[in-house]
């Protein structure tokens, strides 16, 4: 799946097939919020019992001839608490070459937070070692993301610092940068607080055309008409709906295409305003 904003192209490459659950799984919402808006959340974002179907999945972007690796995923190999998540041993690389970008022609690579679905394919197991899995890239942290990482016991945490990250330091491939940070003239790093600290999206801007890879700062369409609506991972609930907002309403003003990093289906949106929120128009829909 590819999408092409002025002279910069993006690719879509999937980890694993698409997840269906029952919404309170991931999110602060019931089937009901999504069966009241079952006419355009179904068929590409939920079913009719009112699950949600999610994607796990990374964006290449190139510009200029730079390729950026953006969200590499869970990863093969790693021990993570979620089951689901752990321990895969799956195609990505494959499907990353097929795609035309094989893993040592990474320029960058982007996380837009250290969580497990983000920055698993930071790093491979190779003879027992994690090593760097873009060995020719520059690695891109936000500097508050770290700190928050180093600091937190919680969970996969400790781990995730372990072999997804500290390896990569390790090899001096990091580079620590604010969360407004230019990558290219055309890529650049925008500040999203609240899903963790240190979270940030991506946006894409070239010949008069915009996009925004948008990280966790929403997980599901859903989200677009009731921005209110946390999601279950949230570090601060309050902070991560005021970004949400501000999010939804820049893309909405300026027509920019929204690349859900969980979403499925068609994975991009644009926004038309509804009321006090939004409605998500669906590239399928003849845009």
């Amino acid at each position: 799946m590819r999408w092409s904003i002025g002279a910069v192209k993006i690719t879509r490459v999937l980890e694993m097939p698409p997840v269906s659950a029952d919404p309170a799984r991931f999110i602060q919402a019931g089937r009901q919020e999504i069966l009241d808006r079952r006419d355009w959340l179904c068929p590409h974002f939920a079913d009719e019992d009112g699950n949600i179907t999610l994607h796990f999945q990374a964006f290449v972007v190139e510009s200029g001839g730079v390729r950026i690796m953006v969200d590499p995923c869970i990863g093969n190999d790693k021990q993570r608490s979620v089951a689901s998540l752990s321990m895969l041993d799956g195609p990505f690389l494959e499907r990353l070459a097929a795609a035309g970008y094989p893993r040592e022609n990474i320029d960058y690579v982007l996380c837009t937070h250290l969580h497990a679905d983000h920055c698993g394919w930071n790093t491979m197991l190779v003879d027992g070692r994690w090593v760097p899995t873009f060995p020719n890239a520059q690695y891109l942290f936000a500097k508050a993301e770290y700190e928050y990482l180093r600091g937190d016991e919680r969970g996969d945490a400790p781990a995730i610092l372990a072999d997804s990250v500290k390896p990569v330091i390790d090899a001096g491939l990091a580079t620590f940068v604010e969360p407004d940070h230019v990558i290219v003239e055309e890529v650049r790093l925008e500040p999203a607080p609240g899903h963790t600290p240190g979270h940030c999206f991506l946006v894409i801007a070239s010949e008069g055309q915009e996009a925004v890879i948008t990280g966790d700062a929403l997980h599901h369409p859903v989200q677009v008409a009731l921005p209110q609506i946390a999601d279950n991972f949230c570090w601060d609930k309050e902070l991560a709906e005021a970004t949400r907002r501000r999010l939804l309403k820049w893309v909405s003003d300026r027509g920019a295409l929204l690349l859900g990093s969980h979403f499925s289906g068609p994975v991009g949106v644009f926004l038309t305003p509804d009321g006090d929120a939004w409605k998500a128009e669906s590239l399928t829909a003849g845009r």
